[in-house]
């Protein structure tokens, strides 16, 4: 009983739940591998820990000249116009790569990201992500290739990401996915860690109060 008025004090479900069935959105290109939780977002910018207000500094030293970020760095992918509104990122392996912070996570979704399609992700970064309602999505090199010709080829694409048939739908075809199950029950239903438990409340006061009578 305890733990879950605790819980409630801090914990807001409507900030949280962000269901996802079906998604498409504008895909932007990011041709780079090992692309590191620094480089998302570098440290200086982890002086909250609320999710909310980080997408400003996301490629901080990729989308801007100066440390201030106020003179943008023109040639950088995310500040060309037809990519400004993206909401899928295709980019190389070992996407998230050092340390861990889920800083990472809420600057990717707070800027606006609902998908990333990489051959690979760091495995720390992978599995935080269920947790924060972004949709990692592992494809074989092969498959990338053809993504990014497809995307390079049409600037400001748009691809249909289904996480119910585990689809992505191109202009040129459609391919499969797999994705762990409890991943994929947690990004459709918007859970993570937090609302699960908050999910199974009833039954978990319950044990509680038959077995812990002092509580």
């Amino acid at each position: 009983m305890v733990i879950f008025q605790t819980l409630e004090i801090f914990y807001d479900r409507d900030l949280i739940m962000n269901v996802f069935k079906r998604h498409t959105g504008i895909v932007a290109p990011l041709n780079i591998a090992n692309i590191d939780t620094d480089i998302i977002i570098p440290k200086q910018f982890l002086q909250k820990v609320t999710r909310f207000g980080f997408g400003k500094h996301l490629f901080h030293d990729w989308r801007f000249k100066d440390d201030l970020g106020n003179v943008l760095n023109e040639d950088f992918l995310l500040n060309q116009g037809k990519y400004q509104n993206a909401t899928i990122l295709l980019t190389r392996e070992n996407f998230g790569c050092g340390s861990s912070r889920e800083h990472a996570h809420w600057a990717l979704t707070d800027f606006g990201f609902r998908v990333i399609i990489a051959p690979s992700f760091a495995d720390i970064f992978y599995n935080n992500s269920y947790n924060n309602q972004l949709l990692l999505v592992k494809m074989n090199h092969t498959i990338i290739e053809e993504m990014f010709k497809i995307v390079l080829d049409n600037p400001g694409i748009s691809f249909t990401v289904d996480l119910e048939k585990q689809e992505i739908i191109t202009k040129e075809k459609v391919y499969l996915f797999k994705i762990n199950s409890f991943y994929r029950y947690c990004i459709a239903n918007g859970f993570d860690r937090i609302s699960i438990t908050l999910e199974h409340e009833e039954s978990i006061s319950r044990y509680e109060k038959e077995n812990f009578i002092f509580l």
